[in-house]
């Protein structure tokens, strides 16, 4: 298991599905997690079943500058550093192009990409500071393979994935790392289940829907040192969906 032995870690909508998972993995690995949620109480909730020893609930609403400021100065205060910052909270939304309307476009945007930003720009500081942080953006392969019905959630993803690069070119210098997880399906409260989807999953190259496991992993490898000439990566977990299907 990956080490991360006391690194300070900030999992943002860590209360349910894959950033729970995440949570729960990287505390096993060694971390002092931050469970952020807009649910104080789910928030509380994971912490009981992670540990008090190794996690504690963080108020955020991702949208919201103040409660960043609020939550990041609340472990840098307790802790004095910040060592990662996972931005995992994201709200997906399928809908036809022509029936979305700008207010439907603009909730996305605030969840997936603009609260993204606002926590880059929150870390960036103390990580300055310390001359070392990574930041893991948790995207999707929508950002380059998009599905039908799913135009705006695919760019605020993409627009993710450029901003992660542009911010890994200007703060490498500091010590700053940011990486991109792009997951495939993953078996969560937002995948139904029924015959048509497991039939769709069994036909993908390694024949599975990805757990969220598959996810907390990779995140954990790229908040640790043994990723530490990494920056600007993007890694797909996706069992191969985006190759195509195997030639029987």
């Amino acid at each position: 298991m990956t080490d991360l032995n006391n690194h300070v870690i900030l999992v943002t909508g860590a209360n349910r599905g894959q950033g729970k998972a995440i949570a729960q993995h990287l505390a096993a690995s060694g971390a002092i997690v931050g469970v952020g949620a807009r649910n104080y109480d789910e928030a509380g909730e994971v912490v009981r079943q992670i540990g008090e020893k190794n996690s504690f609930p963080v108020q955020l609403d991702v949208t919201k500058e103040a409660e960043w400021k609020l939550a990041v100065d609340k472990i840098i205060d307790e802790f004095g550093r910040i060592d990662v910052l996972v931005n995992n909270a994201g709200a997906f939304k399928r809908q036809a192009f022509r029936d979305m309307t700008s207010d439907d476009y603009q909730q996305l945007i605030s969840v997936n990409q603009l609260g993204v930003f606002i926590g880059m720009q929150s870390v960036i500081p103390q990580m300055e500071k310390q001359q070392k942080g990574s930041i893991i953006n948790n995207v999707s392969i929508s950002a380059f393979a998009p599905i039908s019905r799913s135009a705006a959630y695919a760019s605020t993803k993409s627009a993710v994935v450029a901003m992660s690069k542009a911010a890994a070119v200007e703060l490498g210098p500091s010590g700053i790392r940011v990486n991109m997880v792009h997951p495939g399906g993953i078996k969560t409260d937002m995948v139904p289940e029924n015959q048509e989807v497991s039939s769709y999953y069994d036909s993908v190259p390694l024949g599975r829907i990805g757990q969220p496991d598959d996810i907390a992993k990779v995140v954990a490898f790229l908040a640790s040192n043994e990723s530490s000439y990494c920056t600007g990566t993007e890694i797909v977990v996706d069992g191969g969906m985006t190759l195509g299907t195997p030639d029987e």
